[in-house]
């Protein structure tokens, strides 16, 4: 299957990455970008950011988004469309630092893309929520992308989405579930290293 092969495959060259001062992996945010969309949403950082993990949720409130699939810790299949079209992907989350930051990329080869939401909190105690995405088309999609017109109907979908996620978190009131894992270069980071397993399936050493 197309999708797995996809997920399977690393994206090399991705931009925007850096080490810390801790010989970590992180990235920094898009500096090339063709849509950034912001809202605000009156419940608390935490909440908004909380509610957001929760993707198999998106369908609730997306007009476009009609199933998300877990694949693998870092790996979802989104399956999106209109009427009876539809088109699935995988996209791999590659950073994520809680009530802050999540970044991912596409792991289609054509079209391909990047994003990222932050979450900052407002004076007022609620929550300022940024999307921006980079689309990454090879080859003639890549005439089509550039276009003014396809950037325009990108940002207000993205904004669309956003409007959506807003009414969606703000009807609840609370979050209905959350993902607290931090995510450095593609990988969950777990706070204590795993004890270390004998060669026998399922029997730790000692």
């Amino acid at each position: 299957m197309a999708l797995e092969d996809d997920a399977r495959q690393a994206v090399p060259g991705t931009p925007g990455m850096r080490a810390d001062g801790g010989g970590a992996t992180r990235r920094r945010p898009l500096r090339e970008r063709h849509v950034e969309e912001t809202v605000e949403v009156a419940v608390p950082v935490r909440t908004a950011y909380n509610q957001w993990t929760q993707f198999k949720t998106f369908p609730r409130f997306s007009t476009v988004v009609r199933g998300v699939e877990q694949i693998r810790p870092t790996v979802t299949a989104w399956t999106i469309g209109y009427g009876p079209l539809r088109h699935r992907f995988a996209v791999e989350i590659v950073e994520q630092d809680p009530d802050a930051y999540l970044a991912w990329r596409g792991l289609e080869q054509n079209p391909s893309h990047q994003g990222e939401v932050e979450f900052r909190p407002t004076g007022s105690g609620g929550t300022a929520i940024t999307v921006r995405m980079l689309l990454e088309p090879r080859g003639a999609a890549g005439i089509l992308t550039r276009s003014s017109r396809a950037v325009r109907l990108t940002a207000r979908l993205v904004r669309g989405e956003l409007v959506n996620f807003k009414g969606f978190i703000e009807g609840l009131g609370q979050e209905g579930g959350a993902w607290r894992g931090t995510i450095r270069n593609g990988r969950v980071q777990h706070d204590r290293p795993e004890p270390p397993r004998s060669r026998v399936a399922q029997w730790p050493v000692g």
